[in-house]
């Protein structure tokens, strides 16, 4: 079997590369074992990391043999993040037995995912390949000047999202896809945390299946059959704030217009409300035991969500849910920090100016017609790959044009077929 060639920590991988093992993971319900801290979250489902990263490598490389490069937790996290794929903490969902050795099976289990061992029958411990490394957890500290960097945003655009997000403790960031509203929302989170401290965020995606039973409470079956009353993602985290009052906590919600938001939220439209948060202002949940104490949201939980505007499918949101969210509108940018970002990667300058000229232009037609509008633009986090050679460069871009924006362009004008196909020709002369 040949060796995998050599590849620089910048070009392991490409988006399409994963998106590609996730395919191929879906359509033939590949086992993989399971994460044990991080989960990559895509479309409503949830993969360990370093096992796509590796099936994504060898794809990549053509060697069903090569082994990932890179040791899973946040080396891998941060590479897949830079591929704007969302990574959260695993949120573990255990139902206690009907006496002691139930409840003990659901600690060793905690213990077990948490610790990233595997055993056997007998309980030795076996050896894992891509089990997350026993370490203690140390975040890495997050600074301003990091999020500036990286951030295609103005130091008073910044500054605005953090107030308003300070403000109402709810902050909503719309616009359409490919603005960097995900990667945003984590760094929002980091910035006010002082430190990339996962332990202290929690990311949800809402989708059509998501409910009321996943987000606040509901009863769910276990392996025998049986029916036990479990929270959901809001109570747990929840319950971590209360606990820890003097440090910030957040709750990322990715796509919320993709869900029933009304359903899901329940009570949470009224506690969500700045002045509406503490024990004061506590409810009784509808499925909760009277002997369960009532659930508050606490002070120091923030909530930070993405809203697509592009999609046709999805409703707007309701005046209830608008009023208790502070909003901030991105955009495409294909201005100077778009420019700088990919002079500093070694594109070449000619190409450069290829590339934000025509999808200026191409944004400014979509924006101008009628049956589109400023939220179908297309958005600058399809270039935030390049590759590492600037001989590579053109060809990069030639494939994003034609695989990736050609086909949007093409549902985009669904019934004018000839205006799509001379954006593209546009773009790719």
């Amino acid at each position: 079997m040949p060796a995998a060639p050599s590849f620089s920590a910048a070009s392991l991988l490409t988006r399409e590369q994963v998106l590609r093992a996730l395919r191929q993971i879906a359509r033939e319900g590949r086992p993989l074992p399971p994460g044990t801290v991080y989960e990559l979250v895509y479309r409503g489902r949830r993969y360990p990391p370093r096992a796509v990263a590796e099936l994504a490598y060898r794809l990549a490389t053509g060697n069903p043999a090569a082994q990932w490069p890179r040791p899973a937790g946040a080396p891998t996290n941060a590479l897949l993040e830079s591929l704007d794929f969302t990574i959260s903490t695993k949120r573990p969902v255990l139902t206690s037995g009907s006496g002691p050795d139930g409840d003990e099976t659901a600690r060793q289990q905690a213990e077990d995912l948490y610790t990233g061992l595997a055993k056997d029958a007998e309980g030795s411990i076996l050896p894992t390949k891509a089990a997350e490394p026993i370490a203690a957890y140390a975040p890495l500290p997050y600074s301003r000047a990091e999020a500036l960097a990286e951030l295609f945003i103005t130091e008073a655009e910044l500054d605005a999202a953090l107030a308003g997000l300070q403000r109402r403790r709810n902050l909503l960031l719309q616009g359409p896809p490919g603005t960097g509203k995900t990667f945003l929302a984590r760094r929002l989170a980091w910035l006010l945390l002082s430190a990339q401290d996962e332990h202290r965020v929690e990311l949800v995606q809402f989708h059509p299946s998501y409910g009321y039973e996943d987000f606040m409470l509901g009863f769910r079956p276990d392996a025998d059959g049986r029916f036990h009353l479990e929270p959901g993602v809001l109570p747990l985290l929840c319950q971590r704030a209360a606990a820890d009052p003097d440090r910030p906590y957040f709750l990322l919600i990715d796509e919320v217009n993709r869900g029933n938001v009304s359903r899901i939220f329940g009570e949470l439209l009224l506690l969500l409300e700045a002045d509406k948060r503490g024990p004061t202002h506590a409810l009784r949940l509808p499925y909760a035991p009277p002997e369960a104490p009532k659930f508050f949201v606490p002070n120091n939980l923030y909530v930070i969500g993405t809203l697509n505007l592009a999609d046709r499918s999805l409703s707007p949101l309701d005046y209830a849910l608008r009023r208790r969210f502070a909003f901030v509108a991105l955009g495409p940018q294909f201005g100077a920090p778009l420019r700088a970002f990919l002079a500093a990667r070694k594109v070449p300058d000619a190409l450069i100016e290829q590339l934000c000229t025509r999808m200026a232009a191409l944004n400014q037609t979509i924006a101008d017609d009628p049956e589109l509008g400023p939220d179908f633009e297309i958005g600058h986090s399809y270039f935030c790959q390049p590759p590492p050679q600037p001989e590579q460069a053109a060809e990069w871009l030639r494939l994003i044009l034609e695989q990736e924006i050609g086909p949007l362009l093409a549902d985009y004008w669904r019934e004018q077929p000839a205006t799509a196909a001379a954006q593209l020709r546009k773009l790719l002369a």
